[in-house]
């Protein structure tokens, strides 16, 4: 290679790389060259977090159009509440949900691409991530009857959903040695 030119981009690779905005070594990684889903972390999915404005244009933004948005309405606490829901053809994928300032307040994920740091993700055994459920999970009520919600071990702001077989009453929890083979069906972060 010409001297030159090594001398010419040695400067830039030095000290231009951190100076260049929304730069991250990450993205060299051969795995993020064509795109890729969202993270979930204790900060949000990706780029979307608590400061997020619950609006269309925002979340398109941060999603990178990956997904359709479709608005909703609903009611909670005798308040009416916007959600969004982001959309894989008809395959409900992503919803969003605010608080009264208008920011991202709780993010549910049903994408089975996106993952936690760990690796965790949606079809996730129990087992790979409990011993027990005492202390970690409770009984699913409301939309969750029939499911039972722990807490993740990488956040405090990250609740997983399992799903899975069990023939005694919704309102119990099931036996650690039934709950071992239980699946992650959803994965819910909440700013709270």
């Amino acid at each position: 290679m010409n001297i030159r030119v090594v001398l010419l981009l040695v400067p830039f690779l030095i000290t231009g790389c951190s100076t260049v905005s929304n730069f991250s070594f990450s993205s060299l990684s051969p795995f993020n060259w064509f795109g890729g889903s969202p993270m979930l972390s204790d900060s949000g999915l990706g780029d979307i977090s608590s400061a997020t404005p619950l609006d269309e244009d925002s979340l398109n933004k941060t999603l990178d159009d990956g997904y359709r948005l479709r608005k909703g309405m609903g009611m909670s606490a005798g308040q009416t509440t916007t959600f969004f829901e982001a959309m894989d053809g008809t395959k409900l994928q992503l919803a969003f949900y605010g608080n009264e300032q208008g920011k991202v307040e709780r993010i549910e994920v049903m994408d089975k691409g996106i993952k936690t740091p760990a690796g965790t993700k949606l079809g996730t055994e129990f087992s790979e991530l409990f011993e027990k459920a005492y202390n970690h999970c409770e009984v699913g009520t409301g939309d969750y009857t029939g499911s039972v919600i722990c807490q993740s071990p990488e956040s405090k702001h990250i609740s997983y959903i399992f799903s899975g077989e069990w023939m005694g009453s919704s309102s119990i929890m099931p036996p650690d040695d039934k709950l071992k083979t239980w699946t992650i069906s959803k994965m819910v972060w909440s700013a709270k």
